[in-house]
This record gives C-alpha cells, structure tokens and sequence, in this order.
C-alpha cells in the first residue's frame, strides 16, 4: 500500500495506550496504524523518541475576530494554536462583534475566518435573553451548541441569561450547551490590587449554586449540559452525584487552574486575572483528582486575549482572561507528570474526550479513518516561556518566565505541517467542512 507520509515513533499515543508504531497517512487520513518500521514507503519520518500524539481539539477559544480583532484574530489564534499541538479549536461566540447569536451573525463569523485558518476551526452559537428563536436556525447551520452565561459576560452584547431564561432556551432545541456557572448574587465587585481580594469576591459558594440550578434546569428539560472552566472543588459532588442520577452533564476545567495557586499570585498581577478566578491549592487537589475519576471530562486553554491596556489597573477593571492556546501541553504535562499522570492521560482530557464533546469522531485520536492530525511532542525537553515569542497577537502571559517539561517539535494537520499555510477547514458538527 502506498503512503503519503509515515510518522514513526517509539512512543506512538493510541487510543489504546502508548506503544511503538508507525502511521500511515493517505489522502489526510490515517491508513494504517501498524508496528514499529512495519510499514515501507518513500517519505518516513522518524520521531524515534519523540511521542506521536494526535494533534489536540481545544474546545474554548476566544477568537475575538471580527468586532474586536486588535484583540486576536483568527491569523494569530490559529498560528499559536498550531505551534501548541491543538489542530482543531472551536471559537466561542462572544467577544467577537457581531456575536454569534443568529444566522447572519454566523455567516459574518465565517466570512472573517475564510483563508485565514492554520488550524481547523468549528463555532458556538450563543444562547442570550430574546434570541430564543434563533437557537434552532443557528444549530441547522452547524454551530456545535450554545454558549450562555449566568452572570455577566463582561461585554454588553452578550448578555447572561436569567434561571426563566435559562430553562427556556434548554427546552428550545436538542443541542449541547456550554455555560459559564456562577451565581451573581453571590459575586461583589472586585476593586484593588490584593489577589486575595479579589479571589474573595467571586467565591466557590458561587459556582456551586450556578452548578446545581443548572442541574436543575437539565432534569427539567432532559437537556445536555456542559459547565465551563469549573475552578471551585464545592460543585464537584454536585457533578457527580447528578451524572449517576441520568443528568446529561459533563465538565471541563483549564490549565490555569491546575498549574496555579491563588496562593503565589503577586498582588498587582493582573495578568492571572481570569473568571472565575484562580483558587487555592485545595480546589487544584480536587480538580486533578475529579480528572483522575473522571468527574471532570476535560482539560481546555478558555485562550481570551486582549490587548496589554487592558489588562492593567487594578483586578475590578482589569480584563478577565488568560491567553493559553499555545502553551496547554506542555502545562498540562508537566503538571501531569509531577502528579504520575501519564501522557496517554493528557491526549484523553485534551484531545479524545474535546472530539467526543462535540462530536467530531475524526479527530482528537490516531486511528485508521481519523484525520491525520498529529504532533511530535518530545516529552522529555524543557523551555522557558518567554511571552515575546508567542504567536497570539499581545505578549502578555502569567506563565512568562516558567520553567516547562515538553516541547512541541511539529504539528500535522491532515499530513501537511500546519503553521506554514492557513490550510485549516471550517468545520460542523460530525466533521463536515
């Protein structure tokens, strides 16, 4: 059989575990996955002991573009993206202007994106008060499910839902939805430069009760429902407890609040600002231990740029959010593997488990018939971040200057190396460009 490119690799990341193999890639997809130099052809890489994972399917990326692309845009999302082994991200539907909450909305988010994608890039629909109708149109058009919040987004255009809201748009249309779970009545202003402070205003109580009033509203309504960027271990028997009930509920958290401790965060450094925010060492014990239960499904960058300007003052005004989409891999492993978690754990929470969320059997695993999506991860090298050399567009970054086990050699999107042309598709649910 003949093959356009065969990646060789002692450490080959299967969905059966890590093993020596070669890959072949025809046409952009697996052919055949078979032993170590069994497979013959003219073009073969070999990765000796650089581990062949398959590329990572980052489920929560603030694209920004178009509306708000001095912030980032798709150009510079996707470059990084590339250069961090994620070949597929699916954009979030806020931050952008206009924000994805119709049809026409959808088609001006594509237009802005065509040719300029080095990765695969899918979209949510937003789900906000009066755009209920909309929800069963969008999700036609293949938009991957909705986006909502239940506190204030921080961007006027898209506001949060209400629980009347809430339950309305779950029994609108049989579709995932994604949602940002704290309780505004639990959250006070945030002023001043003290971490702490700031961490106080917005506390776990809070996720805790957005977590159950969306559970609620789930076994109402039989919807499936998805809670975003957990940071607080108070939800998570909520979780667990609701999955064992039939709730149809699956979580994610992000490397921000696995890596980081509320505890070592300087008071002014607005740049580990993020919603809801960094806790302590306690709830990072809790979320890794969710993962290892699998209580928590996935491990996601939630990349939200913004310029430098603003992020500075104090953590009332500062933005919220944290740029990540390049460095989630080596973050996650080196984390991961302090912890004895096991690479083949990493590819499951950021890779697997992201391409089953939202239905794309393509991706996110090095199987005959998947899409040749893959990277080179010497797992064993070490970096330093430096935030100047990252590929979104503002350097800014609370991982400047750390120290990281793993390093991305290179990255394949359908067997071509992504990161050189904007070869990325644009993608529905299922696969279909």
């Amino acid at each position: 059989m003949n093959y356009d490119l065969i990646l060789r690799s002692h450490r080959t990341l299967t969905p059966d575990g890590e093993r020596p193999a070669d890959v072949g890639i025809r046409d952009g997809v697996i052919a055949a996955v078979a032993g170590f130099q069994a497979l013959a052809g003219d073009d073969v890489i070999d990765l000796g002991d650089c581990a062949l994972l398959p590329g990572l399917v980052d489920t929560h990326v603030h694209v920004n573009e178009p509306g708000r692309t001095q912030w980032e845009g798709f150009d510079s999302a996707t470059r990084a993206a590339a250069a961090g082994g994620v070949t597929t991200v699916i954009d979030m539907p806020l931050n952008a202007v206009p924000p994805t909450v119709d049809v026409q909305a959808l088609h001006v988010k594509r237009a802005a994106a065509v040719e300029q994608c080095f990765v695969d890039v899918g979209f949510w629909g937003g789900a906000v008060p009066g755009n209920t109708a909309q929800l069963r149109p969008l999700h036609h058009q293949g938009v991957f499910g909705f986006k909502a919040f239940l506190i204030d987004s921080g961007v006027p255009e898209f506001p949060p839902l209400d629980p009347a809201g809430l339950e309305e748009a779950l029994g609108a249309v049989d579709a995932l939805f994604v949602l940002h779970a704290e309780d505004p009545s639990l959250v006070t202003a945030a002023h001043g430069e003290h971490f702490a402070d700031f961490v106080a205003s917005r506390p776990p109580r809070s996720e805790r009760r957005a977590v159950a009033a969306v559970i609620e509203a789930a076994e109402r309504t039989g919807a499936r429902v998805h809670i975003l960027h957990l940071a607080a271990a108070d939800a998570i028997p909520l979780i667990a407890a609701a999955r064992r009930d039939g709730v149809r509920i699956t979580a994610e958290t992000c490397p921000h609040y696995l890596v980081l401790d509320a505890d070592q965060v300087p008071d002014g450094a607005t740049q580990f600002k993020c919603c809801p925010p960094i806790r302590d060492r306690s709830h990072q014990d809790a979320l890794w231990q969710a993962l290892a239960d699998g209580v928590i499904d996935c491990v996601v960058s939630d990349h939200s740029p913004c310029p430098p300007e603003l992020k500075e003052g104090d953590f009332g005004t500062a933005w919220g959010g944290i740029a990540s989409v390049q460095l989630g891999l080596p973050l996650m492993w080196t984390a991961a593997a302090e912890r004895g978690h096991t690479l083949s754990d990493v590819v499951r929470w950021m890779a697997g488990n992201t391409a089953d969320l939202v239905n794309l059997p393509g991706k996110g695993r090095i199987a005959v018939g998947a899409d040749a999506d893959l990277v080179a991860f010497d797992a064993d090298a070490e970096f330093t971040v430096d935030a100047t050399r990252l590929l979104h567009r503002h350097h800014v970054s609370p991982y400047d200057g750390q120290k990281l086990r793993g390093l991305v050699r290179d990255t394949w999107l359908r067997g071509r190396l992504a990161g050189v042309e904007p070869i990325g598709r644009l993608l529905r649910p299922g696969g279909r460009a």
